[in-house]
């Protein structure tokens, strides 16, 4: 049975557990699973390179707000990277759910992202 990582970047407890949920939804009964929990969506590509050779594939959750200052894209931009650049030296999958908002509501609007992740995952692991 192969193994998926799911790492969840928990900042917005309430909005990473719904991805979660909608992931876990896709993937359970399928896969074996765990979750590792981090702070916030910037640890997310360290978690996975420390992971690499005990999973066959990730997916990445977790959420990123704009406020008034350049963060938001630095975090986003950099994390997107990291997990391509991952995803293609690894040869391995890793379905990105993090999700980029304006706000709140918007964020609490997209839970199914974690399961898009997931779909995206297991695409490329039934791929021969």
């Amino acid at each position: 049975m192969k193994k998926i990582l799911i790492i969840n970047a928990n900042y917005y407890k309430n909005i990473s557990h719904g991805l979660v949920v909608s992931a876990k939804k896709k993937i359970l009964n399928k896969y074996k699973i765990k979750i590792i929990n981090v702070p916030g969506v910037f640890e997310i590509p360290v978690t996975i390179s420390k992971n690499l050779k005990r999973y066959d594939a990730f997916i990445a959750l977790g959420c990123v707000i704009k406020g008034q200052t350049p963060h938001f894209d630095f975090i986003s931009q950099a994390s997107t990277n990291a997990i391509m650049d991952l995803s293609i030296q690894s040869k391995k999958p890793i379905g990105n759910g993090i999700i980029t908002c304006l706000n709140k509501k918007q964020a609490l609007a997209r839970k199914k992202k974690g399961a898009e992740a997931a779909n995206a995952v297991i695409s490329v692991l039934l791929q021969k």
